[in-house]
């Protein structure tokens, strides 16, 4: 282990060492002389390198897979200029030697590239600085400096997508983080190749420089220096100054090739070359193509021996690949066959926390050929649902019941069927929201959600019965309606630990103190779910979850008992209940339970040493046949209210009208706000107000 070590330090020395080691050999370059021998070693390592760089441009799916580029394109341009510091001192020196005299790789660009014509070399190098400055470089500085100013002006909405993602549950807190640094790293690289394609460009002006200093100084040391004729050192140092100049220009090229390859890339799944052979790979390109050439081979004077085949591969091409798109796809390999013996885990378990079992009469309303109008509207009920209760509500899973009857579907919420009835997937149901009048040809029914009178009609009588009064909705709404109701109802069971963790996570990015001071310590997980889910049981949703958050890290301090936690923050909630059931201008109104009753239920409370919370029930069965007499006219009239007790009864008082009245809020006097006005619409236990 000691020796796997001690390997490992090592090589991580040695690579920490690699960088500081190429600046200092640069140094050495520019400043002491290298024999001609080292130096051709140097040029094949510089053509390498620019090689090496524009292949991983080229073969990289997005900028940021080379992200080190700026970087890298400052040192081997850096190289390439030591190079030529260190060439110009040796074809000054010993240019009047011959072509060998600064090395085999300056000779062979200076004759055999140019043919031994320093006229053609100068044309050659004016050619390849043209395209290298002018076209490519000016360019790709261009392009990269829209990018950098485009990337910037996007960053802050790209932070905004990303918290709004983060809150609405799409993605976890440590894919927000990651997608937070890659935001950063690509405003970084397009800021950094805004300034890199200048580097670029002064290396093709720098080498422009050199070769002009070469010709005039080698020109001049030639025939002062050395007693060489005009034309005899103009024919040896302006031949190497060429040979030295295309060797350092023909990898500059590359390099300039490889950044405007980069800053022009569009974020693909395929390297450079599949995206393009991907987008070329299509007989519609190249039909048109083969015809064109093949029209212009007729004209008179063209070279037809040369079109020709360049319309026949054209051609070719065109009808391989209509062939190609034509061939059916392979067919799929067939599932191996089970093993009948062996039963696995998801035969006897289901993960999916809500489910909706159709009948096979309801297949078509979950059909993608007719659009699974069903689908899109369950679809709606989560979005809206997770909106309104400030967390993500779980997928609903559609799956056909060979066991229900044809036209039944049951709503299953954690194991247990919550809602069940029928529907006619081709009729409408009108229903009768008091406001209809007149008979309807059909089947009488009941809205299985609010046990509305309603009638199933026929799709074509939708307009008469809707002229008519009644409310008419299709199957599919049917269905979304009553499941958006019981999951509302159970809203409580649809959160875990997890969503609470959830929840946790996204505040911690706003308010990472507040977390901190609530969850782990002093509340476990498990004491905040109970207490969330506590809320959420009496329609108190958690979209103010930093409020609720703060209300419970305060009411931590005095106890860790879910129940009275709940109790103790009910009163910094008052106002987020108060708002669902009136206006701002609106007074709210409440029953309330007469003196001497309350009294009684009270004391009776104080005694419960159990806490059960539990009243006579000869007592509570006249209460609550009371409170439903009472509220009669107002739900009648569609007007909500509350049930104001005292503290200490509160919850006692909840549990025994929540079977009744599951939707009406029971609250105490501290929860209402001081400046709220109050109408009070009924008195409990008031003379005769209890019936016997």
């Amino acid at each position: 282990m000691l020796a796997s070590l001690t390997k490992g330090g090592l090589a991580g020395a040695s690579r920490s060492m690699a960088l500081p080691g190429a600046i200092l050999l640069l140094v050495v370059l520019m400043v002491v002389p290298i024999p001609a021998a080292l130096l051709d070693v140097f040029f094949i390592a510089n053509i390498m390198l620019s090689l090496a760089v524009l292949m991983v441009a080229l073969n990289a799916q997005k900028p940021l897979d080379f992200s080190s580029f700026p970087t890298v394109l400052l040192f081997v341009t850096l190289f390439r200029l030591g190079l030529n510091v260190a060439s110009t001192r040796v074809v000054l020196v010993h240019g009047h030697e011959g072509g060998a005299a600064a090395g085999h790789v300056i000779e062979a660009f200076g004759t055999f590239l140019i043919g031994g014509d320093y006229v053609v070399g100068i044309l050659v190098f004016s050619i390849l600085m043209i395209i290298n400055m002018i076209v490519v470089t000016k360019g790709a500085g261009r392009v990269s400096e829209v990018s950098a100013r485009f990337t910037l002006d996007a960053l802050p909405g790209k932070q905004m997508a990303i918290d709004a993602d983060l809150n609405a549950g799409l993605i976890t807190p440590d894919e927000a983080r990651a997608r937070r640094v890659e935001v950063s790293t690509e405003a970084d690289f397009y800021g950094s190749m805004d300034g890199s394609s200048k580097f670029v460009k002064g290396d093709a002006v720098a080498g422009l420089l050199i070769l002009a200093i070469n010709i005039v100084g080698g020109v001049i040391i030639g025939v002062a220096s050395h007693s060489l004729s005009l034309s005899e050192a103009a024919s040896h140092y302006i031949m190497l100054a060429i040979g030295d100049a295309l060797v350092a220009q023909i990898p500059a090229l590359m390099l300039s090739i490889a950044a405007a390859a980069i800053v022009t890339r569009v974020t693909s799944s395929h390297d450079l070359s599949g995206q393009i052979g991907s987008q070329f790979a299509s007989h519609r390109t190249w039909t048109p193509v083969a015809a064109i050439l093949g029209l212009l081979a007729l004209l008179p004077g063209m070279p037809t021996l040369v079109i020709l085949p360049a319309a026949a591969a054209a051609g070719y091409g065109a009808w391989r690949l209509k062939k190609a798109a034509d061939r059916p796809p392979p067919p799929e390999p067939a599932p191996p066959a089970p093993d009948l013996s062996r039963i696995g885990w998801e035969e006897v378990t289901d993960g999916m926390q809500v489910m909706l079992d159709i009948g096979y009469g309801l297949v078509p309303l979950v059909d993608e050929r007719k659009g699974s109008p069903l689908m899109s509207r369950i679809t709606g009920v989560r979005r809206q649902l997770s909106k309104d209760l400030g967390f993500v509500v779980p997928q609903v899973r559609v799956r056909d019941d060979i066991n229900l009857a044809p036209f039944t579907y049951r709503i299953v919420v954690g194991g247990v069927v919550v809602g069940e009835d029928q529907v006619s997937p081709d009729e409408m149901l009108a229903l009768n929201t008091g406001t209809g009048v007149g008979q309807l040809r059909g089947k009488a029914a009941k809205d299985p959600t609010f046990g509305l009178d309603a009638t199933w009609i026929a799709a074509g009588d939708a307009d008469a019965a809707t002229g008519m009064g009644y409310l008419v909705v299709d199957p599919g709404t049917v269905i979304a309606t009553h499941l958006n109701h019981q999951l509302v109802q159970h809203a409580a069971d649809l959160l875990g630990p997890d969503e609470v963790q959830s929840l946790l996570d996204g505040l911690k990015e706003r308010a990472g103190a507040l977390v901190a001071a609530l969850c782990p310590a002093p509340l476990p997980l498990t004491t905040l779910t109970q207490v969330l889910r506590g809320l959420l049981a009496e329609n108190i949703p958690l979209k103010e979850f930093r409020r609720i958050a703060a209300a419970i890290a305060v009411a931590a301090q005095r106890t860790l008992d879910a129940e009275e936690l709940i109790e103790a923050i009910r009163p910094e909630l008052g106002p987020l209940i108060v708002q669902k059931l009136c206006g701002v201008r609106e007074p709210l109104r409440v029953m309330t339970l007469e003196g001497q009753l309350e009294a009684l239920l009270g004391q009776a409370m104080r005694a419960d040493v159990h806490r059960r919370h539990t009243i006579e029930p000869d007592l509570g069965r006249r209460i609550v046949d009371a409170l439903q007499n009472a509220a009669q006219p107002l739900m009648a009239e569609a007007k909500p209210f509350a049930l104001v007790v005292q503290p200490s009864i509160r919850l006692a008082i909840r549990k025994l009208v929540r079977s009744c009245l599951p939707d009406t809020p029971v609250m105490s006097f501290f929860e209402v706000p001081e400046d709220k006005a109050v109408e009070v619409v009924a008195v409990i236990g008031a003379p005769g107000a209890l019936p016997a």
